[in-house]
């Protein structure tokens, strides 16, 4: 690993060191002109509003706790508000690209920030990877007819990694504009079926569960819990794009904010409707025989056919916008360690034109490519082993990633006491944010069996191969001396 890198010329840009507090030089930085707005849609697109109201919600009632899953939702929102508190007061003092390793090497120091980075390589990168498992059958789905024949789920899965490809290397204000679009769509669709349900009502009248302490903790209230984090994962990442904001202070600080209070909104409310839909007492039932299509058979009865097909094509375009979505954060994480020289520097270079990070980007397609064949290779099943294992894996890391960042946060100001401002942002917030995040992970991994389909082998692996990429940061830390470019 190099350790003596030229400055290159001024017709490129380069990653600089993570924590370092004062950040890279204008001329260094990636650039962009993204404002509020255009954050909180690559943010909320990430977190795939129709596609969790297809996927996860059905599995969380079905598997979770029933009519009362909808409630989980608002835990986790609390839980990961008071992770935001503390993560955004610790922003203005971490001037470089916002991934979790700047956050943790201004707290916890250089070895475990690279720890950290890897670890949230690894997490996004698989869930990249996992969601393209479930877009490919969701394609194949909507394609075939009497004039298409049917081709096998990875084809649709490489045209969607061939536009996202394209996409993740030009400038992040064109995914930007492709997200906005997208998303404004899916959202105001599940928002005419919440409505529409809402003035109507069930069978049964309108559900209950959300507000009933017996059907909350009912059933599985821990599987519950799981599903809900794993539908939140992307919140965060609005720091990520702070060196591509117009006022990066401000429009961080507000985007993160709107985005976890629409993302929690939204869900508590649309899962609680499609419960009221189909009626309190067939929920359950109807979430564990017809998971994959509860929202979109409850939507034909609302809405019509056109609402029913109408959904089923946002779903995909739900799963594209989160795909790409999670590929600009990867390739944005890739372009940070490769300014903390624990990556090759190549890959820490802008281009020269966009200001994006291309090198970073297409070698983050490399791998999803890699993986996404080696699966097909295999033979493994695109939902139940692809989509499931994957994000499994992505949920476990990211749900820790929360919980040492947090730890971070509470270190870094009980060790610069004049970087205080208030005891509630600084100290009480992020400390009963760790405390709910460690009780999601305990719950998460009593679980994990259950979401990798009772393989022991992906029980074991998966704690241990998270273990092994947080361990390597201090490796990497004590082979070579950081990168100042």
């Amino acid at each position: 690993m190099p350790t003596d890198i030229q400055r290159p010329s001024s017709s490129v840009a380069t990653a600089a060191p993570l924590g370092n507090g004062t950040g890279p030089a204008p001329g260094e930085r990636l650039r962009g002109d993204l404002g509020v707005a255009s954050i909180v849609f690559m943010v909320t697109a990430a977190a795939s509003p129709l596609g969790v109201i297809g996927g996860p919600v059905p599995l969380g009632i079905a598997d979770g706790n029933g009519t009362g899953f909808p409630a989980t939702y608002v835990v986790a929102g609390v839980v990961l508000l008071l992770f935001a508190i503390g993560f955004l007061a610790m922003t203005p003092h971490v001037r470089t690209t916002g991934t979790f390793a700047s956050y943790v090497e201004r707290g916890l120091g250089r070895g475990t920030g690279l720890g950290t980075g890897f670890a949230a390589l690894l997490a996004y990168l698989t869930l990249e990877a996992g969601i393209y498992g479930l877009i490919g059958p969701g394609i194949g789905a909507l394609l075939p007819g009497p004039y298409l024949p049917g081709a096998p789920w990875w084809v649709y899965a490489a045209a969607t990694f061939a536009l996202v490809t394209f996409l993740g290397y030009r400038q992040v204000d064109l995914s930007g504009k492709v997200l906005a679009v997208g998303l404004l769509s899916e959202v105001l669709v599940v928002v005419a079926f919440d409505a529409v349900v809402t003035f109507k009502g069930g069978d049964s009248g309108l559900s209950s569960g959300i507000v009933s302490p017996r059907h909350i903790v009912s059933g599985a209230p821990g599987i519950g819990i799981l599903f809900a984090i794993l539908s939140f994962i992307g919140f965060e990442a609005a720091a990520v794009f702070r060196d591509e904001a117009r006022d990066p202070e401000r429009t961080v600080r507000r985007a993160t904010y709107l985005s976890l209070a629409l993302v929690c909104v939204f869900y508590a409310v649309s899962s609680w409707a499609l419960i009221t839909a189909v009626g309190d007492a067939h929920a359950v039932g109807t979430a564990t025989g017809h998971s994959g299509t509860m929202l979109a058979d409850a939507t034909r009865r609302y809405l019509g056919a056109v609402g029913g097909h109408l959904v089923e094509v946002l779903f995909v375009t739900s799963l594209f916008a989160a795909i790409l979505s999670f590929h600009n954060i990867v390739a944005r994480y890739v372009f940070a360690l490769a300014g903390q020289g624990a990556l090759p520097a190549w890959l820490g270079v802008a281009h020269p034109r966009f200001r994006s990070p291309h090198r970073a980007s297409i070698a983050t397609a490399a791998v999803v490519a890699a993986l996404l064949t080696l699966s097909v290779v295999i033979g493994l099943d695109p939902i139940t082993q692809v989509y499931a294992w994957l994000t499994s894996f992505a949920s476990v890391g990211v749900v820790l990633l929360y919980a040492i960042t947090s730890t971070a946060v509470v270190v870094f100001f009980a060790r610069h006491p004049e970087h205080r401002t208030a005891v509630w942002p600084n100290t009480v917030a992020p400390a009963l944010g760790l405390a709910g995040l460690a009780a999601f992970f305990v719950l998460i991994l009593e679980n994990l069996t259950t979401l990798v389909g009772g393989s022991t082998a992906l029980v074991i692996g998966v704690p241990a191969l998270l273990a092994v990429t947080l361990l390597l940061g201090p490796v990497v830390a004590r082979r070579g001396s950081r990168t100042e470019l």
